[in-house]
């Protein structure tokens, strides 16, 4: 029986040995691959962490891009509205000269615009009674005067002089054929200045389209008077 107790005990003894071994290997195997799943999972968080700081940086930047392409579009319709406002101001001030300025300012137009100086002028209905006949005058005498021959002051400083003056000066227009504006009884809805017309060729010199054109023309330097 003694025989079969050592045994025993050394079988047990053994086992137990082999017992701890394999825990201790078990209790190994368990902490590394705890330590690689924490070194994973560290890995995936600190991989998830950059994916969303990279994403929040560029919605951060997408958001500063349209935040300034907003800016820049309130900028520019701040401009233009400024520029329509300096514009109107200037179509106002042309429309509300004292009448001989006005009336000079036409007259000038006329001339530059009239090419037989046979046509027609068409005002707006206001104008056309207030200024529209001066300005026909003025402009005609003024195309005479650049074909009738000039007579001496001694001659036309004197009433008969005066009036032979306005005899050559009419026989002047009708022999060259210019000088001869009229006065349309037609009117036109416009702010300020004609049409000028000639059969059916119109030149446009109402003011609103004056000002248009000019504006076209001359908006950028404008903008950069208003500001730089």
């Amino acid at each position: 029986m003694e025989g079969i107790e050592k045994i025993t005990a050394k079988i047990i003894q053994d086992s137990e040995a082999e017992i701890t071994q394999l825990m201790a290997q078990t209790d190994a195997k368990v902490q590394s691959i705890g330590e690689a799943a924490k070194a994973q999972a560290d890995k995936e968080t600190a991989d998830t962490l950059a994916k969303g700081r990279r994403a929040a940086g560029e919605r951060l930047e997408r958001l500063k891009s349209a935040a300034q392409m907003e800016t820049r579009k309130l900028a520019l319709g701040a401009k233009q509205e400024v520029l329509a406002e300096a514009f109107d101001l200037a179509l106002e001030k042309l429309c509300t000269l004292p009448d001989q300025e006005y009336i000079d300012l036409l007259t000038r137009l006329a001339l530059e615009a009239s090419s037989t100086g046979r046509e027609q002028l068409v005002f707006s209905p206001k104008d056309r009674a207030r200024i529209g006949k001066q300005v026909v005058v003025a402009a005609n005498d003024a195309l005479v005067k650049g074909v009738a021959p000039e007579l001496p002051n001694s001659i036309t400083d004197t009433k008969v002089g005066a009036f032979l003056g306005k005899v050559v000066n009419s026989t002047a227009a009708i022999v060259s054929g210019t000088g001869m504006l009229t006065l349309s009884e037609e009117t036109r809805p416009i702010k300020g200045g004609f049409i000028m017309v000639d059969g059916d060729v119109e030149i446009n010199c109402a003011f609103e389209t004056l000002v248009r054109l000019q504006r076209e023309k001359l908006e950028k330097e404008v903008a950069n008077l208003l500001f730089d």
